[in-house]
């Protein structure tokens, strides 16, 4: 599956464009290596997001192509979350 429509189904982003733009940005990595929006993902792949002060690692535990909230939480784990402290 994509990375931008895993993104969306996962309910970690709101809206595939959004996948998209962190894609162009340099801002999404599936396993430490910078991803197109149209990447593929699998399952134990590890996917990282960098949202400007915020940086969060989640591991794919399962793909869907469609998902209710309750599916949705279980397609992935976080496993780190950081966030920048601004000074």
């Amino acid at each position: 599956m994509r990375i931008d429509k895993f993104l969306k189904v996962a309910r970690i982003l709101k809206r595939r464009e959004t996948g998209k733009q962190l894609a162009i940005n340099q801002r999404l990595y599936i396993n430490d290596r910078p991803a197109k929006a149209a990447s593929e993902v699998k399952e134990g792949d590890m996917i990282r997001i960098v949202f400007g002060h915020r940086e969060i690692l989640v591991k794919v535990l399962e793909i869907r192509t469609s998902a209710s909230k309750e599916q949705a939480f279980g397609m992935y784990e976080v496993v780190e979350e950081k966030k920048e402290e601004i000074v």
